[in-house]
């Protein structure tokens, strides 16, 4: 029999995965989603193919059901559904700073409790999940989410304590990303560029070190230091980073991210 998979809150997350789901070889039979708004639900149905159901009926039937919803509304949703998810079901929730622990209170002993932190570039498959697994989640349990999100990006198995971390480097890091690009854009316009030729350099500069980042068996500081010459223009915005202690700023703030994360579990 195949496996019932239920997406509980099909927003865009919700979305990127219920395609990764697909892409990973399930058929739209075996999936079903739950929409609050029936505009979108109406809309996904079309597009994908799949069923549109109740938040209680879509958990009653899954053997694995991902909760993407928001964080304030979580609370709301294990009250409704726990119960109705049933022993030897697998329960991934994707919801920032919610603890296994709350989950694994809603539902019946024998469910397998998952963390899960995602982030945006998923959408484009090239995402990167943080799994924790709670007490009652067998290997094979871990190893089918983990197979289910590898469609998005990559995955990696941590301990609950090192979700914060997680968030902080991962979770929230597109942001950083989105923030340098910005600032390379306004520095090349404040050298000279327009804007948009500004813009189309940056984005590639930052798409291409990626990718050599990603391949490479060097790190970022070796990498670093090879496009960086002595006294070369490399070396003087190096310098002007140091002076304004960038790199420290940067750290901080991952560690910040890292700290409202663990407030937001409490």
């Amino acid at each position: 029999m195949a496996t019932q998979i239920a997406i509980i809150g099909a927003g865009v997350m919700g979305e990127t995965l219920l395609a990764a789901v697909l892409k990973s070889g399930h058929s739209t039979d075996d999936v079903v989603i739950t929409e609050k708004r029936d505009e979108r639900a109406e809309e996904l149905r079309q597009r994908y193919g799949v069923k549109v159901l109740g938040n209680v009926e879509a958990a009653a039937g899954a053997d694995i059901l991902l909760l993407v919803v928001k964080p304030q509304d979580m609370p709301a949703v294990l009250s409704e559904v726990g119960p109705a998810v049933r022993p030897g079901a697998t329960v991934m929730s994707l919801a920032a700073g919610i603890r296994i622990a709350a989950v694994e209170e809603a539902v019946a002993d024998g469910v397998a409790v998952i963390r899960a932190m995602p982030n945006t570039p998923a959408l484009v498959a090239e995402g990167m999940f943080g799994l924790s697994p709670g007490r009652d989640c067998s290997d094979a349990q871990l190893d089918a989410a983990r197979q289910l999100l590898e469609s998005s990006g990559k995955v990696v198995v941590l301990d609950e304590k090192h979700q914060d971390a997680l968030t902080g480097v991962s979770g929230s890091g597109p942001a950083y990303v989105f923030y340098l690009a910005e600032s390379m854009i306004a520095g090349g316009v404040a050298a000279g560029l327009d804007q948009e030729t500004a813009t189309a350099l940056t984005i590639q500069t930052i798409v291409g070190s990626a990718k050599l980042l990603a391949g490479s068996p060097d790190g970022p500081d070796v990498l670093r230091q090879r496009v960086t010459s002595p006294n070369g223009t490399t070396a003087a915005a190096i310098a002007t980073f140091d002076e304004r202690e960038v790199r420290d700023a940067i750290a901080a703030g991952v560690v910040a991210a890292a700290n409202r994360s663990a407030e937001l579990s409490k």
